[in-house]
């Protein structure tokens, strides 16, 4: 059941550490629909330019890519790198003190 919105909407997504909560988060939910809807954001967002540098994509292929949905496992690997360099520390009571 897909009960969820996605966690932020394109115009918040301006930052690197932004794009990563978001990705993450809609990842973590693992509803597809969420995830397809958080990566057609982010293909939107402003932070977008940020996210192509860091993956070393360029930023026409990787917003297409998001779009899409269609994405290949070097493109996927890439940004899961990205989001993990870039998530914002958990704090304890989150549940993910380390």
């Amino acid at each position: 059941m897909n009960t969820q919105h996605p966690p932020s909407d394109p115009a918040a997504l301006d930052t690197l550490e932004a794009i990563a909560a978001h990705l993450a988060a809609a990842f973590d939910s693992g509803d597809a629909d969420l995830m397809a809807a958080a990566m057609a954001q982010v293909a939107r967002a402003e932070g977008l330019p940020q996210l192509a540098a860091a993956t070393g994509l360029p930023r026409a292929q990787l917003a297409e890519a998001l779009a899409s949905g269609a994405m290949s496992l070097d493109t996927t690997l890439a940004i899961m790198k990205v989001i993990d360099l870039h998530m914002p520390p958990q704090s304890p009571a989150n549940g993910a003190g380390r």
